[in-house]
């Protein structure tokens, strides 16, 4: 938790101020008894009402003076509060970006963004309660405590019971109730990933009619976070009237022991009333003190979770080289490569040897979950093999900086994701100072500008959320155009044209093929169309790369390259094989 200090930078004035103006707050209200007891003891007996009225005068001043405070310390908790969390929610994304692919599988979308937004969320109001209330409840009531022995020894005894025994059912519940509030965050993850599932995969859902089913896994788990939540709930709910029923056996026992000592004449009626007024702080004081106890544990629980992301190391260590031989033989090579994933039982690729020249185009091909996007995922560092070695002009790719090799590539993910935003804006991701002119170029190559070059705005139409007004094709070929944006010495295309008709996908192919910069291109898919044309052809099964080669020698020498090749192309009359 030392480690956490360092996100109060910037705001540590306010979190020191804070709890200052309580502290000052607490001390003006200390003295309010003793000048009730005064009021009491000397102005009302004589009837002196100047006397009265300069006590109620200082009063007034007390009350002004600890309002004044209390504005200032709520300012600056507010203030030092959500500074903390801007800077530590900053620090967590941050992190979040530095974490290699396999953390990021490891942890989930769904628990990341918990921990984003509710988690720091909760840190928040809790953070900004303890800057105003750790410091004075505590002074409140041991100085209460002090002040009573300043009137009377044996009746200062009863606070003295007392503080122990509400410090024994405070602590006994907060400590109940931290694993507890831990269990209902992460049953609140799973809520949050269910929702998640059901809204991005909705078509699925209504086209395989899984409504009610999917509808009844959510019921089962909020069913679950919420008897959770009822069972933390009444767990802390018990603070408060156990606290009232100590406080006011003490506030009985107090009264009973001052009217003895009253009518003995060892004590006067108003120190009686001081120390009930003593009695009664104790009590507001631990009705706050029972609330912040509540917020502790439950931000304690949000703050561990939020560490637990911090302290994860990613798996990959960022090399130093910013430079590549550009003249090396080859551009890709693979050497002896296997790749297993974090907590999978066997590997997805195994011993896989390979070398591209630049300018050299590569097709990788094999039936689903073969492990043609794992291959494609290695040059650019995504993942790092546990065995062989991967290289890029001539390095091994864990010598370079993560963000200059991943430079060097353009890469277009199985997955289509453009952001809400302009087309242009899109675009400059893969380029930042990239022209109108190069974006265009880009367009065209990528067989999109047809249909952008006819939407009323062009370049500055609106992506929204989701990519949802764009057809799976257009958001295909806008991906693949911001991949070229940035000129990549070496482009990836990860099944980026399943969503493309045959000619759309041949003239596409024709376009990056004729590209001045010559990059070296690597092709993901299982259509035999779009990788027959490329200089070697991979073909994967099951981890292992059964066949590599042109087209024509593939035909003779790989039975399994020869299959699909019959089954898509000369199988289909009448259909295209270009």
């Amino acid at each position: 938790m030392k480690n956490l200090l360092k996100y109060f930078k910037g705001y540590a004035p306010e979190a020191f101020s804070a709890p200052f103006f309580k502290i000052l707050e607490a001390c003006f209200e200390l003295l309010v008894p003793f000048v009730v007891a005064a009021i009491i003891d000397n102005g009302v007996p004589s009837g002196d009402r100047l006397y009265i009225l300069r006590m109620c005068g200082v009063l007034v001043l007390l009350g002004a003076v600890g309002l004044a405070s209390t504005l200032a310390a709520q300012y600056f908790a507010a203030k030092g509060a959500v500074g903390f969390c801007t800077n530590l929610r900053r620090a967590l994304f941050e992190h979040i970006e530095s974490l290699s692919f396999s953390e990021l599988d490891s942890l989930g979308s769904s628990a990341l963004i918990t921990r984003l937004t509710s988690d720091i969320n909760t840190v928040q109001s809790g953070l900004n309660m303890m800057l105003r209330l750790m410091m004075r409840s505590p002074i409140i009531v041991f100085g209460a405590m002090i002040m009573a022995f300043t009137i009377d020894f044996k009746a200062a005894l009863i606070f003295v019971l007392t503080i122990p025994v509400l410090t024994a059912v405070v602590v006994g519940i907060t400590l109940k109730c931290i694993p507890l509030y831990s269990s209902v965050q992460k049953k609140l993850e799973r809520v949050l990933l269910l929702t998640k599932e059901n809204l991005t995969g909705s078509r699925v859902i209504r086209a395989f009619c899984k409504e009610e089913s999917e509808t009844a896994r959510f019921k089962d788990g909020s069913r679950d976070l919420c008897r959770s939540q009822k069972l933390v709930g009444r767990i802390s709910a018990a603070m408060n009237p156990l606290t009232f029923v100590i406080i006011n056996l003490s506030i009985i026992a107090l009264i009973y022991r001052g009217a003895l000592s009253v009518r003995a004449g060892a004590l006067t009626q108003g120190l009686v009333i001081a120390l009930y007024n003593y009695m009664s702080q104790i009590l507001v004081e631990l009705i706050k003190l029972a609330n912040l106890i509540i917020s502790v544990p439950k931000t304690a629980a949000c703050l561990k979770r939020v560490t637990e992301v911090l302290n994860t190391d990613s798996s990959q260590k960022n090399g130093t080289a910013t430079e590549c031989n550009i003249n090396s033989e080859y551009s890709v090579e693979y050497i002896n490569c296997s790749l297993r994933y974090k907590g999978a039982g066997a590997d997805s690729l195994e011993n896989i040897s390979l070398k591209l020249k630049p300018g050299e185009t590569l097709g990788i091909i094999g039936p689903t979950g073969c492990g043609k996007s794992s291959l494609a995922s290695l040059p650019p560092r995504f993942y790092d093999v546990h065995k062989g070695e991967v290289r890029v002009f001539g390095r091994n790719v864990k010598d370079y900086n993560l963000t200059y090799l991943r430079s060097l590539f353009g890469f277009v993910l199985q997955k289509n994701r453009l952001f809400k935003g302009t087309i242009r804006s899109n675009m400059k991701l893969g380029a930042e100072n990239a022209t109108d002119d190069e974006i265009i170029e880009a367009l065209k190559a990528a067989q999109a500008w047809e249909f952008v070059s006819e939407l009323p705005d062009g370049l500055d139409h609106v992506i929204e959320q989701g990519q949802s007004n764009l057809s799976g094709g257009q958001a295909q070929r806008l991906c693949i155009a911001r991949a070229l944006v940035r000129k990549p010495k070496i482009l990836v295309l990860d099944d980026s044209s399943s969503a493309l008709d045959f000619r759309t996908d041949s003239r596409l192919r024709a376009a990056v093929g004729a590209l001045d910069y010559r990059p070296t291109v690597m092709i993901v898919s299982q259509r035999v169309s779009t990788v027959m044309h490329c200089d070697r052809i991979v073909v994967l099964e099951d981890g292992a790369a059964v066949g590599i080669g042109s087209h024509e020698e593939l035909l003779k020498s790989c039975p399994d390259y020869a299959e699909i090749y019959e089954s898509q192309i000369k199988a289909a009359e009448g259909g295209e094989s270009a």
